[in-house]
């Protein structure tokens, strides 16, 4: 029986389809989930109906943009082919530790996000993938802003004031309109 409340798990990543004749899944990684799943000793699967299974990991590795993960007593594609659609989880206890320039995206969820020029601009309320880097999701009075979560935009996390500095160029935030 699995003691393991949702909020003690971060999802990581999409099982987009199988990779060889063993039954490796093959995973999109999300914002983040790249770090964690090489490393990953087990893992949690939630299919459509949101039932979460928990899984021991016997390999992980990368391929390409994905990871391939192979799960004990799994061995042949068509045990896994019902999996393909889960979304994969993790606990967060089951982490690996990064360097300071390294964090996972429940640790950016909910910072108030403060320009070095402009001030507070709101918090992050979501992060998303492209093909060139993370994408930050922030929330505040001037609408929807999104930060390319890489440097020099990300100068400091502080994590003990609950604030992300950036440092963003003229023209990535609309200036606000002056009544006339």
């Amino acid at each position: 029986m699995m003691d393991v409340k949702p909020h003690d798990l971060l999802e990581v990543g999409v099982v987009i389809g199988i990779h060889g004749l063993r039954g490796d899944l093959k995973i999109r990684p999300l914002p983040t989930g790249d770090l964690a799943l090489p490393g990953a000793r087990k893992v949690f699967l939630k299919d459509s109906k949101g039932l979460l299974v928990q899984y021991e990991a016997v390999r992980s590795s990368q391929h390409k943009q994905n990871i391939l993960l192979r799960l004990s007593g799994l061995d042949d594609l068509y045990a896994v082919e019902p999996l393909v659609g889960a979304s994969v989880w993790m606990a967060k206890e089951d982490l690996p530790e990064l360097d300071d320039e390294h964090y996972y995206w429940s640790d950016l969820d909910g910072l108030e996000v403060i320009d070095q020029q402009k001030g507070v601009l709101g918090r992050v309320v979501g992060m998303f993938a492209t093909p060139a880097h993370d994408i930050l999701e922030v929330d505040g009075l001037a609408g929807e802003i999104l930060i390319p979560a890489i440097e020099p935009f990300l100068v400091q996390v502080d994590r003990d004031k609950g604030q992300l500095l950036v440092n963003l160029p003229e023209g990535l935030i609309p200036e606000a309109e002056s009544p006339l």
